[in-house]
C-alpha cells in the first residue's frame, strides 16, 4: 500500500443546498464542479459528490460493534491520528450531533483506533477514524 489512490463516492442528497452548505461550511470541504443536481467536493484528497436524489423513508439500519450501534451502511476517511482530534473538534465547535461521539474503540487490543460516527442532513451516515498504528489498519 504504498500509494494510495483517490476514491470516488457519489452519494444521494434529498436537498442539494442545505448539503451542499453542510460539506461546505460545517465540515470545511472544498467545493469542486457543480451542477443544478449534483456538487463536488474534496473529502480529503478523494473525490465525493452529493447527487439530488428524492427523499427516501428507509429506516437507518445499525450492527452492534463495540457495544456501540454502527450505522450502515457509512463511509468516511481514516485520518492521521492528530488530524483525527483536530477534526472531532473542529466538529463539536461546530454542534454535530454524533451517533458515535468520538471515542477510543477496540482500546488496547489489535486495531485500536479513535473513531466518531454522524449524519449529513440527508441522513447518510459518515465515519472518520484513527489509529495510532497505521500498521494495524488490516490486523487480525
Amino acid at each position: 500500500m504504498d500509494i494510495l489512490n483517490p476514491f470516488h463516492l457519489a452519494i444521494p442528497v434529498h436537498n442539494l443546498d442545505i448539503c451542499r452548505i453542510f460539506y461546505r461550511d460545517t465540515l470545511g470541504f472544498t467545493e469542486g464542479r457543480s451542477s443544478e443536481h449534483w456538487v463536488d467536493f474534496n473529502f480529503f484528497g478523494h473525490q465525493l459528490v452529493i447527487h439530488y436524489k428524492p427523499k427516501s423513508e428507509e429506516v437507518l439500519h445499525t450492527n452492534a460493534v463495540d457495544g456501540k450501534n454502527v450505522p450502515v451502511p457509512h463511509f468516511g476517511v481514516v485520518l492521521e491520528w492528530e488530524a483525527f482530534h483536530t477534526f472531532s473538534s473542529h466538529l463539536q465547535n461546530k454542534n454535530i450531533n454524533f451517533v458515535i461521539e468520538p471515542y477510543i474503540r477496540f482500546q488496547g487490543e489489535i486495531g485500536e483506533q479513535a473513531t466518531m460516527f454522524f449524519l449529513d442532513p440527508a441522513g447518510n451516515a459518515l465515519e472518520f477514524k484513527a489509529f495510532k498504528d497505521r500498521s494495524q489498519l488490516f490486523a487480525k
